[in-house]
């Protein structure tokens, strides 16, 4: 595929939007990925990295490797996510604990935006599809009802979370961060983002490769021999994960850590009628067409280049 540079600035804003979305938990980058039209190449790239890659960059040279590799694509995608992640995750902290409702409202209209662009590319509905979508939704509801766990310091672990995480990320609908959460290694890795530890940032990384060497093969095949099917599954996890970003939210139990500082540990989705405090309903509703017009713009950016 012959790109030019211009094409290649607006991959890395995707990749920004990507990052972006992954920091926070409850929203997916792989949700992005798919309304941006990049989904499909990007799980086919992923999974084209095998041994006889290697083969060719040993016997043929960098620049057939680089090509195969398709390595402008990957190298201008994993800037944005890097960068946006990174520095994203500092930025969504701050809301998350100062305006969640904001944040939320807008995460809200992302994902209906998400789940009419993604579910108008099934091609065809029959009983099969109308299944995939019920189990999809039922697996993201499901996971969006699990209380978070407490931070475990282990090696270990970490590497086992960015494995189990990393395939979240690249699920539409299905939050890597909120994975994290679930797992009780979201503090973690923001620590380790925050402080720098290099140490516990290479062991996620690895496990992240792990699991997205992998879980990519896996993905292709299904959108080679179950396309619609497949397709009628991730639009089923977008809508399961709706319940997640719901703005409103009671607060069932709550986590004491070490310090004394309680955070939520079990919440339910309410009215925003009859939600404690401060609704900010107007911002809220103007904050989700935002985030409805975002999906929009990108879907008619993914298409143009498509």
């Amino acid at each position: 595929m012959q790109r030019r540079l211009t094409d290649y600035v607006v991959i890395f804003f995707k990749g920004l939007a990507m990052g972006a979305a992954d920091a926070v938990p409850g929203v997916s980058g792989g949700t992005i990925a798919f309304i941006s039209g990049i989904y499909e190449e990007l799980i086919s790239t992923i999974s084209n990295v095998k041994p006889a890659l290697f083969k060719t960059l040993i016997k043929k040279g960098f620049k057939p490797f680089w090509e195969e590799l398709n390595g402008n694509f990957i190298l201008a995608l994993l800037s944005g996510i890097v960068v946006s992640f990174i520095t994203f995750m500092k930025l969504a902290k701050y809301f998350l604990e100062h305006h969640p409702i904001l944040i939320w409202s807008f995460f809200f209209g992302l994902i209906i935006a998400s789940i009419y662009f993604v579910g108008k590319q099934i091609t065809k509905w029959n009983a099969a599809t109308v299944v995939a979508l019920i189990i999809g939704s039922g697996i993201a509801f499901y996971i969006s009802t699990l209380a978070t766990q407490s931070n475990s310091d282990s090696s270990l672990f970490l590497f086992f979370a960015g494995a189990i995480a990393i395939c979240a990320m690249i699920l539409p609908g299905i939050s890597g961060s909120f994975i994290l959460i679930v797992l009780g290694a979201y503090k973690m890795l923001s620590d380790a983002i925050h402080d720098f530890d290099i140490k516990n940032l290479v062991i996620f990384v690895c496990g992240a490769l792990v699991g997205l060497l992998s879980f990519s093969h896996i993905l292709k095949w299904l959108f080679k021999n179950y396309h619609n099917i497949t397709l009628a599954l991730l639009t089923g996890f977008i809508f399961g994960s709706l319940n997640k970003v719901w703005p409103w939210k009671e607060t069932l139990t709550w986590h004491t850590n070490s310090k004394g500082l309680q955070t939520p540990l079990l919440q339910k989705s309410i009215s925003p009628l009859s939600f404690d405090g401060e609704n900010q309903i107007v911002y809220a509703i103007i904050l989700m067409i935002i985030g409805f017009l975002t999906i929009f713009i990108l879907e008619k950016v993914g298409s143009k280049k498509q």
